[in-house]
């Protein structure tokens, strides 16, 4: 086929749809809006969205070349100067088993850190709780799976084992005015089990909030969730329980991380975790890649008119720390696009389609 007739059969498939849409009375105003905030989907944005920064924690356990102390101190430090102020700084699991995270209570006596910034550290049970106590954090994470599979590989106990350990620690960290956030893995699907049934998962999180868990962070562990998973999930929790409570935690591995958080934003889900440049993925999910990078969370955002308190510019400058730190590429897409030209990050500020 020429282009000449490739052409003239375009135009008249146009002409095609135009008629058919004035045929059925839509008008021209109606068919092509001008600006994204025509779109009902934009509607329900909220104003201010809490972004909480995992990367030193939930990025760093699955480096597997040892990342010095003094380099993790001067990762996080620098985060805490973008106008981020949750974040979440090391664990206090076992070094048998995340080796790389073995000096969490150096790293945290070492910070220094505006009093804003809320710290926080992974604890799995009472003598980790005890170290994050020694550390001075007035902000711990309790952790358990959505599935006994997943609770058993990664933590070796069942899901009732694991709530009865969770409850030991919000019991004294409630006593001692400790917020306590409880991550819940493979909320939507699960390496072992496949999908996850979501009244399953309404469940725990009611048990979660009953015994004083103050937000549940709901996790895509291994990146496989799509936004119709996430609505019926928010949709049956809401039912439930106040979704101010919940957050949302995805990761990146078939690419839908961006367009998960759009359909937590809809329904009304002002929290979302990531790391910066995309670090991460979890050791016990096989299949699981990095988490959703924190420049491009912040850039979706506010290109969307929703406020995170972020200076875009020193994040990506902190991404290419994390580069230097680790010696090697990350994947945040923000990150790669910003590029470097003669030593100078290329960037700019999302223009702003909602009013």
């Amino acid at each position: 086929m020429s282009g000449y007739e490739a052409n003239e059969k375009s135009s008249e498939s146009e002409d095609c749809v135009e008629q058919s849409a004035a045929e059925r009375g839509v008008s021209e105003e109606a068919r092509v809006p001008s600006r994204a905030s025509d779109i009902n989907m934009f509607e329900n944005l909220p104003r201010q969205v809490k972004v909480v920064e995992v990367g030193p924690r939930d990025g760093l356990q699955n480096e597997v070349a040892n990342v010095s102390t003094a380099d993790k101190i001067r990762l996080i430090e620098a985060l805490g100067e973008t106008g981020l102020e949750y974040i979440e700084v090391t664990s206090f699991v076992s070094p048998k088993w995340i080796p790389q995270l073995a000096d969490g209570l150096q790293v945290c006596q070492s910070l220094n850190l505006s009093p804003k910034i809320h710290r926080s550290a992974l604890v799995p049970n009472l003598k980790g709780y005890a170290a994050a106590q020694e550390a001075g954090l007035g902000a711990i994470a309790v952790f358990m799976s959505a599935t006994e599979t997943h609770s058993k590989k990664n933590i070796n106990k069942d899901l009732a084992e694991a709530l009865k350990t969770i409850a030991e620690i919000v019991t004294v960290a409630k006593q001692e005015k400790k917020f306590v956030r409880a991550y819940l893995s493979v909320v939507f699907l699960c390496p072992y089990e496949g999908r996850v049934d979501p009244t399953k998962v309404v469940d725990i999180c009611l048990a979660l909030l009953a015994m004083g868990v103050d937000e549940i962070s709901l996790g895509d562990t291994i990146g496989a969730a799509t936004p119709n998973l996430v609505l019926e999930l928010l949709k049956r929790l809401k039912l439930e329980s106040d979704l101010d409570r919940f957050a949302l935690h995805f990761h990146d591995t078939f690419g839908m991380a961006l367009a998960n958080v759009v359909a937590g934003l809809e329904m009304g889900i002002k929290t979302f975790d990531a790391s910066i440049g995309g670090m991460g993925g979890c050791p016990y999910a096989p299949g699981a890649q990095g988490n959703l990078a924190t420049e491009d969370l912040v850039y979706l955002l506010h290109s969307l008119g929703v406020k995170t308190g972020i200076d875009l510019r020193k994040l990506v400058a902190c991404g290419h720390l994390a580069e230097q730190i680790l010696k090697r590429q990350l994947p945040g897409k923000y990150l790669r696009a910003s590029g470097l030209q003669s030593g100078k990050i290329i960037y700019s500020e999302p223009e702003v389609w909602r009013e």
